[in-house]
């Protein structure tokens, strides 16, 4: 299983993410670009000591990436309404989340809306942090699998 970043700007948040796909295996890939460096106190703070232990990859345009990959691949928004408990997942999949500031690209939703998914919340609120997000999802996808990690 691969968790995607697209242009994260909170350096916490990733390495709480950093840390979360440590104990679990998850292999981690980061759109730039980033909106801190990987070197940054910050990140140390919150996971960097962690980083040894992923594997991590940089990539540079999400849509070719996704347009050329032969993986399944979901995103996570709260601009959409289908919950992403409906979602079947396996070991192969890329759990596609947005930067903390402005989401994902626009072309997603035109794109593969069919892919797209939300974590329910009540009306009104303010977004979840990001690094919940993506533990909330992935422990979902671990869920369904028995944690075979």
């Amino acid at each position: 299983m691969d968790i995607l970043l697209y242009q994260p700007q909170i350096p916490q948040n990733t390495g709480n993410i950093v840390r979360t796909c440590s104990v679990t295996s998850t292999s981690l890939t980061l759109v730039k670009p980033l909106g801190f460096s990987v070197s940054s106190k910050h990140l140390k703070r919150a996971g960097l000591d962690y980083w040894n232990e992923v594997n991590i990859k940089y990539i540079d345009d999400l849509l070719d990436y996704l347009k050329t990959t032969q993986r399944p691949f979901y995103f996570f928004s709260s601009k959409v309404t289908a919950p992403y408990t409906s979602i079947n997942f396996t070991q192969d999949d890329i759990l596609v989340f947005g930067s903390e500031t402005f989401g994902l690209p626009h072309e997603i939703f035109n794109l593969w809306p069919e892919k797209c998914y939300t974590i329910p919340m009540v009306s009104d609120a303010r977004c979840l942090n990001l690094s919940n997000s993506v533990a909330i999802v992935l422990y979902e996808a671990l869920r369904q699998q028995n944690f075979q990690f």
